[in-house]
């Protein structure tokens, strides 16, 4: 459901996506079939409401094993540019995310990463 075309579904699919990463026995599940890639894809989506549903989930999904995959620097990438967005429910859980789950180390690598590329994930839009 999270790679339909149709962004109703995905941004319905993601936030009961997010609801259920809370119950242990679901969160295992999630986490052995590819959870983290398909939510990690979620974070490009033009939805607001997909990508904050999106980060809340990651967030959620965070153990000892995954973490390593929820914040490699792709996604602290991601996360420092919706950081900086006049969004501030997007900035705001953006901070929360960084501050909790990132090493000083991940920072700083991710920040010298968004130096030398022109790329990045779109905003969503409101």
């Amino acid at each position: 459901m999270l790679t339909e075309d149709q962004e109703n579904l995905v941004e319905y699919g993601m936030g009961g996506l997010c609801n259920l990463c809370l119950d242990k026995v679901n969160k295992a599940y999630i986490l052995q079939n590819r959870g983290v890639e398909l939510v990690t894809g979620c974070l490009s989506s033009p939805r607001e409401e997909t990508v904050l549903s999106a980060i809340t989930a990651l967030m959620y999904l965070v153990t000892p094993a995954a973490r390593s995959q929820i914040t490699a620097p792709p996604v602290v990438e991601c996360m420092l540019r919706f950081s900086l967005s006049e969004n501030k429910r997007l900035s705001n859980l953006a901070e929360v995310f960084l501050q909790d789950y990132c090493s000083p180390e991940q920072l700083e690598r991710a920040r010298s990463l968004q130096e030398h590329s022109a790329l990045g994930i779109p905003l969503p839009r409101d």
